[in-house]
């Protein structure tokens, strides 16, 4: 069960910035809360997906009810908001429950909501319900977001409130809709009492020591992109700056954007976790809540040096310079190949890891590396024969497991895919790529392969476009980390796997997903997956004008390799159980990979292939014109053995599967 309010405190009288969090403290009545401001929060909701208060700036009016797992009176509340979410959702007018209660936990809000299709929201840390100043279930907060404050706040309806009263979360949306003020803007609710432990102990969070509490979780979780020259826009390098930056850090927790490590807590464990646990978070919130104080103790910040090593594991063994290239202020920049001699013509080389180093990160979208068996006479080139990782914003160096390597035959090339974007300011970059070998060689081989979809089609302006693929696991594997992987219109990912007696589970969910940060997740302790699974990719995408990272939203969005097209890769680095260096399985990646378009088109999971699922993809229009070839039975769908045999040598689409991931042996028979 997630934590909830442990280690919180809420302090306002000493703040030294106006928080919606100084709202809802004891004694306080409904009528102190309305015109209280209501700060920016992210939370979960019983599907995974993410809600961010502040995407619904351009709504009339956002509607949050206060929800309480297996309380009679909070569904029938539930099924009210349904019904008004039926009469407002076209005006749009959000509508959410926000479940903040201690003893209901997410698999608990999934269970009571798996009929339910407003939004349950997983206030599981009570820092959105505490700020808000929930003291029951039941309480409506209409919420004005022209300027962010309570216009109401009381029952949904008559049938909720603790007396007579006009007061309903209709007649204050009708109002808003209006342009007006709020007839009657505040009532008492009744309710089951949802329990706050932390209210009422200002004193002690009071204390919470920089020294001791606050900095050391600053230096762990964040000091390895806020420091000097690093990526992120501020150094830490002491109290004063942290101080400086506190409601932004506060802003950047409630809304999960920082640190950049977007998985989900209630699935999975991974190596080189770098979310701050709940504690921790807790801990930084109340404490910059209680105005940032800074105590007795020494200032760690400022007196240790966190300035990153030049390479990340000292030396590398080979590094390779990728030919300088100019980008311009604006436009369009072509991916760019390269081929670079291997200097090794002797003996071949087994690789542990892959460090990069681009001169110009603000314009590099991704780089992916490989190796071919040529030299290229112009010197360009790139094939996915063998690949060895790759860069995107705020990636890491590409690592193997144990005992596992990817082997570099002598002579040949390393071959580099190079994606670069305008950014406004003309740049030249200069990418380092720093290769580390193994000493011995080891008795794994790390594989790559992905779960993708080329036929995604996103209608303009929808703002929640699902697209799902999947893989099949045709012999036992071990998955060492996955990587998501779309562009500027993706806002959720997920990653499940269905195993071979039917049950599903889910490995990784993004609730928001973000196109800045290109993050491999490794599976602690590595995930073991039997012959016959199934690996099921979802994604979402907002195609609207409230993404404000949406390129346009007037676009039918189809497949591409550039940022303003889309695409949908969740890539897998794996390795074969019984293979080894002695006894490698090609045959057992050839089973993989030739399954993989048939389940990037099964749209529906039927295990047949439907002409409307060919959808828009240009690459695939012959197949789509040919249905009836592949249709052999005529009963309207392409079965699995239907399709294999008579899939053509298609160019096109085996270069858009062998660009889009990097597996081992990207093509179609």
């Amino acid at each position: 069960m997630a934590l909830r309010g442990s280690l919180a405190g809420l302090l306002c009288a000493a703040s030294a910035i106006t928080l919606a969090a100084c709202s809802g403290g004891a004694g306080e009545t409904s009528a102190d809360l309305v015109g209280k401001r209501v700060d920016n929060f992210m939370l979960t909701d019983q599907t995974g997906f993410g809600h961010e208060l502040g995407y619904h700036s351009a709504a009339p009016a956002v509607v949050l009810v206060s929800y309480k797992v297996g309380d009679a009176d909070s569904e029938r509340a539930a099924a009210a908001l349904a019904e008004l979410n039926d009469k407002y959702a076209e005006q749009g007018v959000q509508m959410m429950l926000l479940a903040s209660s201690n003893d209901d936990d997410r698999a608990a809000i999934q269970a009571a909501s798996a009929e339910l299709d407003i939004p349950v929201l997983d206030d599981n840390l009570q820092l959105v319900g505490r700020s808000l100043g929930v003291t029951k279930a039941n309480e409506a907060f209409v919420i004005r977001p022209s300027d962010w404050t309570i216009a109401y706040h009381g029952p949904i309806d008559a049938s909720f409130a603790r007396g007579d009263t006009d007061a309903s979360v209709a007649a204050a949306i009708d109002s808003l809709l209006a342009g007006e003020a709020v007839a009657v803007a505040h009532a008492d609710v009744k309710g089951a009492a949802i329990e706050f432990p932390d209210r009422g102990r200002a004193e002690e969070f009071a204390q919470i020591s920089y020294s001791e509490d606050v900095a050391p979780i600053l230096a762990e979780k964040c000091m390895a992109c806020h420091v000097e020259g690093g990526m992120a826009p501020f150094a830490m390098t002491n109290y004063d700056v942290v101080k400086g930056f506190s409601p932004m850090i506060r802003e950047a927790l409630r809304t999960q954007r920082m640190p950049p490590y977007h998985a989900d807590p209630e699935y999975g464990h991974w190596e080189g976790d770098m979310r701050l646990t709940g504690e921790e978070i807790l801990t930084v919130v109340n404490w910059i809540e209680a105005g940032s104080p800074r105590g007795e103790g020494d200032d760690m910040l400022a007196m240790q040096d966190f300035t990153p090593p030049e390479w990340p594991f000292g030396e590398p063994d080979l590094i390779l310079t990728i030919p300088a290239t100019d980008v311009p202020a604006s436009g369009v920049v072509d991916y760019i190949d390269w081929s670079i001699p291997n200097p090794h013509t002797e003996e071949g080389k087994w690789v542990k890891a892959v460090a990069w180093k681009p001169s110009a990160p603000e314009v590099l979208h991704h780089a992916l590396s490989g190796w071919f068996p040529e030299v290229r006479a112009d010197g360009k080139g790139f094939s996915w024969n063998t690949a060895l990782g790759g860069y995107g914003p705020g990636g890491e160096e590409n690592l193997t497991p144990e005992n596992t390597g990817i082997y570099v035959p002598a002579g040949g090339s390393y071959t580099f895919q190079m994606h670069y974007t305008t950014t406004g300011k003309a740049q030249t970059d200069e990418t380092k790529v720093g290769i580390y070998f193994h000493d011995e060689a080891p008795e794994k081989i790390l594989r790559q392969a992905q779960v993708a979809d080329f036929s995604l089609e996103i209608p303009p302006g929808e703002a929640r476009h699902h697209e799902t693929a999947y893989i099949d696991i045709p012999h036992d594997m071990t998955i060492f980390g996955t990587q998501p992987h779309a562009h500027y219109r993706a806002i959720s990912s997920k990653l499940r796997i269905q195993y071979p007696d039917g049950r599903e589970e889910v490995l990784l969910n993004q609730p928001r997903y973000d196109f800045g940060w290109q993050r491999e997740y490794h599976f602690e302790g590595q995930l073991k997956v039997p012959a016959g699974s199934r690996l099921i990719a979802d994604y979402v995408y907002d195609n609207s004008e409230a993404n404000p990272w949406n390129p346009d939203a007037t676009q039918n969005v189809t497949y591409g390799e550039q940022s303003w097209e889309e695409m949908m890769v969740t890539f897998i680095r794996y390795s074969w159980d019984d293979e080894t260096k002695d006894s490698l399985k090609e045959e057992y990646q050839d089973q993989l990979q030739a399954g993989i378009l048939f389940g990037a088109l099964d749209d529906n999971r039927d295990e047949e292939l439907q002409q409307a699922e060919f959808r828009n993809a240009s690459n695939l229009a012959i197949m789509k014109q040919n249905f009836a070839l592949l249709d052999q039975d005529g009963n309207g769908g392409a079965s699995r053995a239907e399709f294999v045999p008579r899939r053509t040598s298609c160019a096109t689409c085996a270069n858009a599967a062998g660009r889009a991931a990097a597996s081992n042996s990207a093509t179609h028979d």
